[in-house]
Protein backbone atom coordinates (compact mmCIF):
# COMPACT_ATOMS: atom_id res chain seq x y z
CA UNK A 1 0.00 0.00 0.00
CA UNK A 2 2.58 2.57 1.11
CA UNK A 3 5.09 1.48 -1.52
CA UNK A 4 2.72 2.12 -4.43
CA UNK A 5 1.57 5.40 -2.89
CA UNK A 6 5.18 6.57 -2.53
CA UNK A 7 5.85 5.66 -6.15
CA UNK A 8 3.06 7.98 -7.22
CA UNK A 9 0.00 5.76 -7.49
CA UNK A 10 -3.36 6.82 -6.10
CA UNK A 11 -4.08 3.93 -3.75
CA UNK A 12 -7.41 2.85 -2.27
CA UNK A 13 -7.24 0.09 0.33
CA UNK A 14 -10.54 -1.75 0.82
CA UNK A 15 -10.90 -3.42 4.22
CA UNK A 16 -13.90 -5.55 5.14
CA UNK A 17 -13.27 -5.34 8.90
CA UNK A 18 -13.90 -2.32 11.18
CA UNK A 19 -10.20 -1.42 11.21
CA UNK A 20 -6.92 -2.42 9.61
CA UNK A 21 -4.60 -4.82 11.47
CA UNK A 22 -7.54 -6.19 13.43
CA UNK A 23 -5.34 -8.51 15.54
CA UNK A 24 -3.54 -5.56 17.09
CA UNK A 25 -4.88 -3.21 19.75
CA UNK A 26 -7.07 -0.37 18.43
CA UNK A 27 -4.59 2.41 19.17
CA UNK A 28 -1.84 0.49 17.35
CA UNK A 29 -3.89 -0.03 14.19
CA UNK A 30 -5.06 3.59 14.40
CA UNK A 31 -1.45 4.78 14.49
CA UNK A 32 -0.73 2.91 11.25
CA UNK A 33 -4.01 4.07 9.71
CA UNK A 34 -3.17 7.72 10.38
CA UNK A 35 0.23 7.27 8.71
CA UNK A 36 -1.41 5.63 5.67
CA UNK A 37 -3.81 8.54 5.32
CA UNK A 38 -1.02 11.05 5.87
CA UNK A 39 0.71 9.52 2.84
CA UNK A 40 -2.44 9.87 0.75
CA UNK A 41 -3.72 6.30 0.93
CA UNK A 42 -7.52 6.16 0.85
CA UNK A 43 -8.37 3.51 3.46
CA UNK A 44 -11.97 2.29 3.41
CA UNK A 45 -12.85 0.18 6.45
CA UNK A 46 -16.16 -1.68 6.83
CA UNK A 47 -16.25 -2.08 3.04
CA UNK A 48 -16.97 -5.58 1.76
CA UNK A 49 -16.00 -6.28 -1.85
CA UNK A 50 -19.00 -7.69 -3.73
CA UNK A 51 -18.23 -7.83 -7.45
CA UNK A 52 -16.07 -6.53 -10.27
CA UNK A 53 -17.28 -5.09 -13.55
CA UNK A 54 -16.04 -3.35 -16.69
CA UNK A 55 -18.24 -0.37 -17.55
CA UNK A 56 -17.55 1.93 -20.50
CA UNK A 57 -13.97 0.69 -20.60
CA UNK A 58 -13.43 1.29 -16.86
CA UNK A 59 -12.61 -1.37 -14.28
CA UNK A 60 -14.98 -1.06 -11.33
CA UNK A 61 -15.21 -2.62 -7.87
CA UNK A 62 -18.55 -2.56 -6.10
CA UNK A 63 -18.43 -2.68 -2.31
CA UNK A 64 -21.06 -2.89 0.37
CA UNK A 65 -20.81 -0.73 3.48
CA UNK A 66 -23.10 0.19 6.35
CA UNK A 67 -24.17 3.58 7.70
CA UNK A 68 -25.79 2.64 10.96
CA UNK A 69 -28.56 0.23 10.04
CA UNK A 70 -28.55 1.22 6.38
CA UNK A 71 -26.52 -0.65 3.77
CA UNK A 72 -25.29 1.16 0.68
CA UNK A 73 -23.25 0.30 -2.38
CA UNK A 74 -19.95 2.04 -3.11
CA UNK A 75 -18.52 2.19 -6.64
CA UNK A 76 -14.72 2.37 -6.97
CA UNK A 77 -13.03 2.89 -10.35
CA UNK A 78 -9.49 1.54 -10.64
CA UNK A 79 -6.70 0.79 -13.10
CA UNK A 80 -5.02 -2.18 -11.40
CA UNK A 81 -6.01 -4.57 -8.62
CA UNK A 82 -3.84 -6.14 -5.92
CA UNK A 83 -5.86 -8.82 -4.14
CA UNK A 84 -4.24 -9.53 -0.75
CA UNK A 85 -6.60 -11.78 1.17
CA UNK A 86 -4.25 -14.39 2.64
CA UNK A 87 -3.42 -17.88 1.43
CA UNK A 88 -3.96 -21.55 2.19
CA UNK A 89 -1.66 -24.55 1.96
CA UNK A 90 -1.61 -26.50 -1.30
CA UNK A 91 -2.30 -30.02 -0.03
CA UNK A 92 -3.99 -31.55 -3.07
CA UNK A 93 -2.33 -33.99 -5.44
CA UNK A 94 0.42 -35.21 -3.12
CA UNK A 95 -1.11 -38.52 -2.09
CA UNK A 96 -2.41 -37.37 1.30
CA UNK A 97 -5.92 -38.52 0.44
CA UNK A 98 -4.72 -41.98 -0.59
CA UNK A 99 -2.75 -42.35 2.64
CA UNK A 100 -5.60 -41.03 4.74
CA UNK A 101 -3.50 -38.24 6.25
CA UNK A 102 -6.06 -35.79 7.65
CA UNK A 103 -6.18 -32.09 6.81
CA UNK A 104 -7.53 -29.55 9.31
CA UNK A 105 -10.45 -27.19 8.69
CA UNK A 106 -7.88 -24.49 7.84
CA UNK A 107 -6.45 -26.84 5.18
CA UNK A 108 -3.16 -27.52 6.94
CA UNK A 109 -1.76 -31.02 7.39
CA UNK A 110 -2.63 -32.43 10.80
CA UNK A 111 0.53 -33.09 12.84
CA UNK A 112 1.28 -33.86 16.47
CA UNK A 113 3.64 -32.00 18.81
CA UNK A 114 6.61 -33.78 17.22
CA UNK A 115 5.60 -32.65 13.68
CA UNK A 116 4.51 -36.19 12.77
CA UNK A 117 1.44 -37.00 10.71
CA UNK A 118 -0.67 -40.07 11.49
CA UNK A 119 2.25 -42.06 10.09
CA UNK A 120 5.25 -41.71 12.46
CA UNK A 121 7.72 -41.70 9.56
CA UNK A 122 5.97 -38.91 7.62
CA UNK A 123 6.55 -35.39 8.90
CA UNK A 124 5.19 -31.99 7.91
CA UNK A 125 6.49 -28.57 8.85
CA UNK A 126 6.27 -24.91 7.90
CA UNK A 127 3.20 -23.19 6.49
CA UNK A 128 1.65 -26.48 5.38
CA UNK A 129 1.54 -27.68 9.00
CA UNK A 130 0.69 -24.38 10.70
CA UNK A 131 -0.54 -23.13 13.03
CA UNK A 132 1.55 -20.04 12.21
CA UNK A 133 2.46 -19.01 8.68
CA UNK A 134 5.68 -17.07 9.19
CA UNK A 135 9.09 -17.77 7.70
CA UNK A 136 10.67 -17.82 11.15
CA UNK A 137 8.15 -20.34 12.52
CA UNK A 138 8.62 -22.45 9.38
CA UNK A 139 12.34 -22.65 10.13
CA UNK A 140 11.51 -23.40 13.77
CA UNK A 141 9.24 -26.34 12.95
CA UNK A 142 11.61 -27.58 10.23
CA UNK A 143 14.30 -28.07 12.88
CA UNK A 144 11.99 -30.25 14.97
CA UNK A 145 10.83 -32.25 11.97
CA UNK A 146 14.40 -32.87 10.78
CA UNK A 147 15.83 -33.77 14.19
CA UNK A 148 12.90 -36.00 15.12
CA UNK A 149 13.21 -37.82 11.79
CA UNK A 150 16.96 -38.28 12.23
CA UNK A 151 16.71 -39.60 15.79
CA UNK A 152 13.39 -41.42 15.57
CA UNK A 153 13.29 -44.40 17.89
CA UNK A 154 15.90 -42.89 20.19
CA UNK A 155 14.84 -39.36 21.11
CA UNK A 156 11.87 -37.08 20.39
CA UNK A 157 11.76 -33.30 20.67
CA UNK A 158 8.47 -31.52 21.31
CA UNK A 159 7.99 -28.34 19.25
CA UNK A 160 7.90 -25.27 21.49
CA UNK A 161 5.33 -22.63 20.53
CA UNK A 162 5.28 -20.88 23.91
CA UNK A 163 6.76 -17.60 22.66
CA UNK A 164 5.82 -16.69 19.08
CA UNK A 165 6.72 -13.22 17.76
CA UNK A 166 5.74 -11.53 14.51
CA UNK A 167 6.02 -8.21 12.76
CA UNK A 168 4.04 -6.32 10.15
CA UNK A 169 6.41 -4.33 7.96
CA UNK A 170 4.36 -1.22 7.49
CA UNK A 171 5.86 2.19 8.19
CA UNK A 172 5.86 2.43 11.15
CA UNK A 173 6.57 -1.25 11.74
CA UNK A 174 4.42 -3.14 14.22
CA UNK A 175 5.93 -6.05 16.16
CA UNK A 176 4.42 -8.17 18.87
CA UNK A 177 5.14 -11.11 21.14
CA UNK A 178 2.70 -12.69 23.57
CA UNK A 179 -0.59 -11.15 24.60
CA UNK A 180 -1.91 -7.75 23.69
CA UNK A 181 -4.61 -5.92 25.63
CA UNK A 182 -7.42 -7.03 23.32
CA UNK A 183 -6.55 -10.72 23.76
CA UNK A 184 -6.09 -10.37 27.52
CA UNK A 185 -9.60 -8.93 27.82
CA UNK A 186 -11.09 -11.65 25.61
CA UNK A 187 -9.43 -14.38 27.71
CA UNK A 188 -10.17 -12.68 31.06
CA UNK A 189 -6.48 -12.63 31.94
CA UNK A 190 -5.60 -10.04 34.63
CA UNK A 191 -2.96 -7.58 33.45
CA UNK A 192 -1.38 -4.16 33.86
CA UNK A 193 -0.39 -1.92 30.96
CA UNK A 194 2.79 0.14 30.73
CA UNK A 195 3.56 2.37 27.75
CA UNK A 196 6.40 4.56 26.54
CA UNK A 197 5.97 7.04 23.71
CA UNK A 198 8.78 6.85 21.17
CA UNK A 199 8.15 10.52 20.33
CA UNK A 200 10.22 11.29 23.47
CA UNK A 201 13.22 9.14 22.44
CA UNK A 202 16.39 11.05 21.50
CA UNK A 203 17.48 8.71 18.69
CA UNK A 204 14.02 8.71 17.13
CA UNK A 205 13.96 12.52 17.28
CA UNK A 206 17.41 12.74 15.67
CA UNK A 207 16.37 10.32 12.90
CA UNK A 208 13.08 12.10 12.23
CA UNK A 209 11.08 9.02 13.21
CA UNK A 210 9.70 10.24 16.53
CA UNK A 211 6.36 8.45 16.43
CA UNK A 212 5.23 5.16 17.89
CA UNK A 213 4.89 3.40 21.20
CA UNK A 214 6.18 0.54 23.33
CA UNK A 215 3.28 -1.19 25.09
CA UNK A 216 3.85 -3.92 27.67
CA UNK A 217 1.42 -6.17 29.52
CA UNK A 218 2.55 -7.54 32.88
CA UNK A 219 1.14 -9.67 35.68
CA UNK A 220 -0.58 -7.29 38.14
CA UNK A 221 1.87 -6.15 40.80
CA UNK A 222 4.77 -8.06 39.22
CA UNK A 223 7.32 -7.42 36.49
CA UNK A 224 6.61 -10.68 34.64
CA UNK A 225 5.91 -9.92 30.98
CA UNK A 226 2.72 -11.28 29.43
CA UNK A 227 3.25 -9.61 26.08
CA UNK A 228 4.72 -6.61 24.31
CA UNK A 229 3.77 -4.59 21.25
CA UNK A 230 6.04 -2.05 19.59
CA UNK A 231 4.95 0.34 16.86
CA UNK A 232 7.75 2.41 15.41
CA UNK A 233 10.96 2.44 13.41
CA UNK A 234 12.69 -0.97 13.48
CA UNK A 235 10.04 -2.42 15.79
CA UNK A 236 10.84 -5.89 14.46
CA UNK A 237 14.39 -5.52 15.78
CA UNK A 238 13.45 -3.89 19.08
CA UNK A 239 10.98 -6.64 20.03
CA UNK A 240 13.84 -9.17 20.31
CA UNK A 241 14.61 -8.00 23.85
CA UNK A 242 11.09 -8.86 24.98
CA UNK A 243 11.11 -12.18 23.09
CA UNK A 244 14.26 -13.21 24.96
CA UNK A 245 12.85 -11.94 28.26
CA UNK A 246 9.65 -13.96 27.88
CA UNK A 247 11.48 -17.07 26.71
CA UNK A 248 13.81 -17.12 29.72
CA UNK A 249 11.62 -15.59 32.41
CA UNK A 250 13.36 -12.21 32.61
CA UNK A 251 11.23 -9.42 34.10
CA UNK A 252 11.15 -5.66 33.56
CA UNK A 253 13.38 -5.01 36.57
CA UNK A 254 16.29 -6.76 34.86
CA UNK A 255 15.65 -4.96 31.57
CA UNK A 256 15.71 -1.68 33.50
CA UNK A 257 18.95 -2.72 35.21
CA UNK A 258 20.68 -3.46 31.89
CA UNK A 259 22.78 -0.71 30.29
CA UNK A 260 21.44 0.27 26.86
CA UNK A 261 23.65 2.24 24.47
CA UNK A 262 22.84 5.93 24.04
CA UNK A 263 21.53 7.13 21.66
CA UNK A 264 19.76 4.07 20.26
CA UNK A 265 16.18 3.06 19.57
CA UNK A 266 16.66 0.15 21.99
CA UNK A 267 16.55 2.61 24.87
CA UNK A 268 12.78 2.72 24.35
CA UNK A 269 12.55 -0.73 25.96
CA UNK A 270 14.49 0.42 29.02
CA UNK A 271 12.43 3.59 29.37
CA UNK A 272 9.24 1.54 29.17
CA UNK A 273 10.59 -0.65 31.98
CA UNK A 274 11.39 2.55 33.87
CA UNK A 275 7.80 3.70 33.53
CA UNK A 276 6.67 0.40 35.03
CA UNK A 277 9.12 0.83 37.92
CA UNK A 278 7.88 4.35 38.68
CA UNK A 279 4.30 3.12 38.77
CA UNK A 280 5.30 0.46 41.31
CA UNK A 281 7.63 2.52 43.48
CA UNK A 282 7.07 1.88 47.23
CA UNK A 283 5.34 5.10 48.32
CA UNK A 284 5.90 4.61 52.05
CA UNK A 285 9.63 4.10 51.55
CA UNK A 286 9.88 7.13 49.26
CA UNK A 287 8.06 9.27 51.81
CA UNK A 288 10.49 8.12 54.51
CA UNK A 289 13.51 8.81 52.26
CA UNK A 290 12.18 12.30 51.51
CA UNK A 291 11.83 13.04 55.23
CA UNK A 292 15.29 11.60 55.92
CA UNK A 293 17.02 13.83 53.36
CA UNK A 294 15.02 16.84 54.50
CA UNK A 295 16.34 16.16 58.00
CA UNK A 296 19.93 15.81 56.71
CA UNK A 297 19.70 19.16 54.97
CA UNK A 298 18.70 20.68 58.26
Amino acid sequence: TQCFARLGSQVTQVEMLPRIMIREDPEISDLVLQQFRKEGVNVLVNHKAQRFAVENGEKVLYCETKDGNDTREVRIVFDELLCAVGRVANTGGYGLEELGIPVTRTRTVEVNEFMQTRYPNIYACGDVAGPYQFTHTAAHTAWYAAVNALFSGFKKFRADFSVIPWATFTDPEVARVGLNETEAKEKNIPYEVTTYGIDDLDRAIADGTAHGVVKILTVPGKDKILGATIAGEHAGDLIIEFITAMKYGIGLNKILGTIHIYPTLAEANKYAAGNWKRAHAPKKVLEWVEKFHAWRRG
